[in-house]
């Protein structure tokens, strides 16, 4: 079945009809929102609802992990697990066409009333696994923002992490990029106190996720096994700034930060309660001073090209 809303076209040809995951009542004031709110109300109604979660999914500073990517006109973007939308819009904008893909009926409606003036984006709602199957078109750009974390919990093999990257190099043009943004397992914050992000429990991405949570992040060199055994050529790491949900600044190995740079420290915390170990401002400028910042950013965004199957 196809629905539109505005210009945005739903398809839910593979909704399995119901949800399969949801926040909750938030996702009903998130579409409440979405549907009276044009984007620039959204930064009043963050501040009226004074809630994590809609700031998380309705903030512009989201945008900033996409936004200065060279996206064309002549591209075409495909945005596995675009949730409600938080960068579905930077995407439309820079790009001639933009396929988004995601599980929940309800957070694509989300999406689709946030950007009901575009009519370059089209919504696949369903199961992934089911979807990819049925992509015929190949595209520029293949974006995993805050989802590659999550191929345990869906790609049903022994190797889901170096699976899932085959899968999206697949739907890539000749040349295309992918572009994954994801927490760094050993990022300083969490040695600082943060609780780890998808679980809410301290140092757990530290010791290596003991309890097996189905869901997991990755360090740098964890990372570029990955990649190398799902076989792409090349990639290029980006250290977006405080993490990559509400970059403020995006670093590059041909930029990285200096020391006295970082000054944002525990003030970025807004999810939930955290310990205060010691000031993460002070030791960012140690690791700087020793080069040792690409190991210990909060997060990671990365361009990879050139895979095999691509």
């Amino acid at each position: 079945m196809r629905e539109y809303v505005g210009k945005v076209m739903l398809d839910e040809t593979w909704y399995p009809g119901e949800d399969l995951y949801s926040d909750g009542t938030v996702e009903d004031r998130l579409l409440a929102i979405a549907q009276s709110c044009g984007e620039e109300e959204l930064n009043r109604a963050i501040a009226h609802e004074k809630d994590w979660a809609v700031l998380y999914h309705m903030s512009h500073i989201r945008e900033n992990i996409v936004d200065w990517l060279p996206i064309q006109k002549t591209d075409s973007v495909l945005e596995i697990g675009a949730g409600c939308g938080a960068v579905t819009g930077a995407l439309a904008r820079k790009a001639g066409r933009v396929t988004c893909i995601d599980l929940s009926r309800k957070r694509s409606l989300v999406n689709a009333h946030r950007h009901r003036d575009y009519d370059n984006i089209q919504i696949l709602v369903g199961n992934y696994q089911d979807i990819e199957k049925n992509l015929a078109e190949p595209y520029d750009y293949v974006t995993l923002i805050g989802v590659f974390e999550y191929a345990q919990s869906y790609i049903g093999t022994d190797r889901p992490y170096a699976e899932f990257l085959r899968q999206s190099a697949r739907h890539l043009k000749p040349g295309g990029k992918l572009v994954i943004a994801i927490e760094n397992r050993l990022g300083l914050k969490y040695w600082a106190g943060c609780r780890e992000d998808h679980t809410g429990n301290y140092f757990e991405g530290l010791e290596g996720y003991p309890e097996q949570p189905g869901v997991r992040t990755f360090s740098r060199p964890e990372l570029e096994a990955l990649f190398s055994e799902a076989g792409f050529a090349g990639w290029q790491f980006y250290y977006p700034y405080p993490d990559y949900k509400l970059p403020m600044a995006v670093y590059s190995d041909r930029y990285l930060p200096k020391k006295g740079e970082l000054r944002a420290d525990r003030a970025c915390n807004f999810d939930r309660e955290r310990l205060a170990l010691f000031r993460e401002d002070k030791v960012f400028d140690s690791l700087i001073e020793d080069g040792l910042f690409p190991l210990y950013a909060n997060s990671y965004l990365v361009i990879l090209e050139g895979a095999e199957n691509g």
